[in-house]
């Protein structure tokens, strides 16, 4: 699909001209792979988030399993004692 953008302010063109060129991309991949990250954005955060959160709980799951482990070898340290 192809935009068309009118009226773009000089200054600003010379800007995106100069990032582009940094990327060592033409003026038109660098604005297609602008759009095209503004368009999936919102999944990307949603992605980001629940990412986030899985990790939080697993790292609560650990710490959990930590902690009956360390219980587990109290209880044999005292059992194996007598």
């Amino acid at each position: 699909m192809d935009i068309f953008l009118r009226n773009i302010d000089p200054v600003a063109m010379k800007k995106i001209d100069e990032m582009a060129k940094r990327k060592s991309i033409s003026r038109q991949e660098f604005l297609k792979s602008i759009v095209e990250k503004i368009a999936y954005e919102p999944e990307i955060n949603e992605n980001e988030f629940r990412l986030e959160r899985i990790i939080k709980m697993n790292f609560q799951i650990m710490k959990e399993a930590t902690s009956t482990i360390n219980r587990f070898e109290n209880l044999l340290v005292e059992l194996t004692e007598e």
